[in-house]
């Protein structure tokens, strides 16, 4: 096993000189064609082709329904990343097992970001139980999200700076859009009563979330779906649905439903029914050419499905009482 962790440690940097070596005699930037770029999600992929425009190509390497915190480097990948001009990953971790091959592309020369990472770091969430790592979600947060954008623009801008002005006006032009997408989530979510704001998922994947839009937030796993959701885990939060009586908890699409269901069935056999709202996209978007395809239709999805279902759940929840009152 150690000969085979050497042969591969040997190989990848043997490709890193190589590719290194490409970059240098050919200059920072390729006069003919694109800049050849590759992100780790879909996410950050639909970010960067919003900034680049034109003058880049951008390939993902996580596609539809994965996860990135479980994800591994496949051989494919590593000879992808090593042939591009420019890398972009979300970071803060979030990446988990990728976290040592975009090291070693940094190191080996490749221009490397990580757009969480050149984020104020007061403005993100470090809570005790992440163990002095900051949650790396941020994409839930739009006022973020346009704080990625000028991350962006701005490496886009060092690596290419006589196209600045396109990823300036590219950039600007994209903001308005999130401006937009901000407005149509405080419009939908002002329909809901207060104390039905409380979101519950498989995994804490929307803590900034609920910071920006007023939603009390609880994932039954941690903030990487590395670790397992333990019958304690279940056991406590379905205490807490039953005596506060949430009407719907949601699963995400990148992840197995299997621990919601169980949740659910705990909670029934305290009484009382809880319904699966709906599934959210967290770590993922959705299929390419569709709506939830790009960053903006994937988040008014999520708020749509959010409001929809909770709003389904009150009219059910308030029937229900008045039926009791009745009786």
């Amino acid at each position: 096993m150690k000969m085979i962790t050497g042969i591969r440690f040997f190989l990848l940097s043997a490709l890193l000189v190589l590719c290194a070596a490409c970059a240098e005699s050919s200059g920072s930037v390729k006069r003919e064609g694109k800049i050849n770029v590759v992100t780790t999600t879909a996410m950050v992929g639909d970010l960067v082709r919003n900034i680049a425009g034109e003058k880049a190509e951008v390939i993902s390497l996580m596609g539809t329904g994965i996860d990135p915190h479980l994800y591994k480097a496949s051989a494919g990948d590593v000879e992808r990343l090593a042939g591009a001009d420019m890398i972009f990953y979300n970071g803060l971790y979030l990446e988990g097992k990728l976290t040592d091959v975009l090291a070693q592309m940094r190191k080996g020369g490749i221009f490397t970001v990580g757009v969480a990472e050149g984020i104020d770091k007061s403005l993100l969430f470090s809570p005790e139980e992440y163990e002095g790592y900051y949650d790396p979600h941020i994409w839930f947060d739009v006022v973020l999200w346009k704080k990625a954008a000028k991350i962006v623009m701005e490496a886009f801008s060092h690596y290419d700076p006589q196209n600045a002005p396109v990823y300036k006006s590219n950039t600007e032009s994209y903001i308005k859009e999130l401006d937009l997408l901000q407005a149509y989530i405080y419009k939908r979510i002002a329909s809901l009563r207060h104390e039905r704001k409380v979101l519950i998922t498989a995994h804490d994947a929307f803590n900034y979330f609920g910071r920006g839009y007023g939603f009390e937030v609880i994932g039954l796993q941690g903030i990487s779906t590395d670790s397992e959701a333990s019958v304690a885990d279940i056991q406590n939060l379905s205490r807490v649905i039953a005596e506060r009586r949430i009407p719907a908890v949601f699963v995400e699409t990148s992840i197995s439903p299997r621990y919601m269901r169980a949740l659910q069935a705990s909670v029934k056999a305290r009484g009382f029914d809880v319904r699966i709202g709906g599934s959210l996209y967290s770590d993922s978007m959705g299929s390419p050419g569709t709506e939830e395809g790009s960053y903006i239709g994937m988040f008014r999805s999520n708020v749509d499905t959010i409001v929809e279902s909770l709003s389904r759940s009150i009219e059910v929840a308030d029937s229900e009482a008045e039926a009791a009152g009745d009786g």
